[in-house]
């Protein structure tokens, strides 16, 4: 890597900090930008996939005949000759369905980034906002609420090939990826690395238990700078 006159030279195209380092002065960012641009790209666009497979995986040890009921899906459609690719994920309705209720079940993002800030006191019903307060939505809540599913702390993929939920902002009993303007660009990116990995971890192997169990237990750590 070089520079000349504190630019890059045209012996390597650098990488995306070195991108933002170079912008030229009219778009350039602040270092707390730029921190906030690498933060939302490692944990927006990498973490929150790595997670999500994560606890996939832990309700298909959890599960075995869920497990199982995907892999005779991927089976049927794909064999053992070659790996599943992108063209098959359409026809595997039953692995988009697991995914969808892990989404359900265990949201990477429960605090959803529709953060609002009351510039004013304001009252919501009977719920007083004072001038000051940030409000966000939480989304687990609103996917572990038994007036909005039933039976919500149960693990029920099927739910899904009964019900086509539609995960992408429309319907806000899963909105995952966020709705409106603000909704999260790598939704159709995401989904898809999540179901092709899965599938092929799953048309590979067979995930049981360990001898020390699976632990379910969750916390909020939110990272903030």
């Amino acid at each position: 890597m070089k520079r000349v006159d504190g630019k890059l030279s045209d012996e390597s195209a650098g990488d995306f900090v070195d991108v933002l380092l170079n912008l030229e002065m009219e778009n350039s960012l602040s270092d707390s930008d730029m921190i906030a641009v690498l933060w939302e790209m490692i944990f927006r666009g990498t973490d929150t996939v790595a997670i999500l497979l994560e606890w996939i995986l832990a309700r298909m040890v959890l599960h075995p005949d869920i497990q199982s009921k995907a892999q005779s899906e991927i089976d049927s459609l794909v064999g053992n000759d070659r790996l599943v690719s992108n063209s098959d994920l359409p026809n595997l309705p039953y692995l988009l369905a697991i995914v969808k209720e892990t989404l359900r079940v265990h949201p990477p993002g429960p605090l959803l980034s529709w953060a609002r800030l009351a510039i004013h006191d304001v009252h919501i019903g009977r719920n007083f906002i004072p001038a000051g307060t940030t409000a966000m939505v939480n989304m687990w809540a609103i996917t572990h609420d038994e007036n909005v599913w039933s039976e919500p702390n149960e693990f029920k993929p099927e739910r899904f090939i009964n019900e086509d939920v539609s995960i992408m902002g429309s319907d806000l009993r899963l909105a995952p990826f966020g709705s409106g303007r603000r909704i999260c660009p790598g939704k159709a990116l995401g989904m898809a690395t999540v179901q092709l990995w899965l599938a092929q971890l799953l048309q590979n192997f067979k995930w049981v238990p360990s001898d020390s169990g699976v632990d379910l237990s969750e916390c909020l750590n939110y990272l903030w700078r």
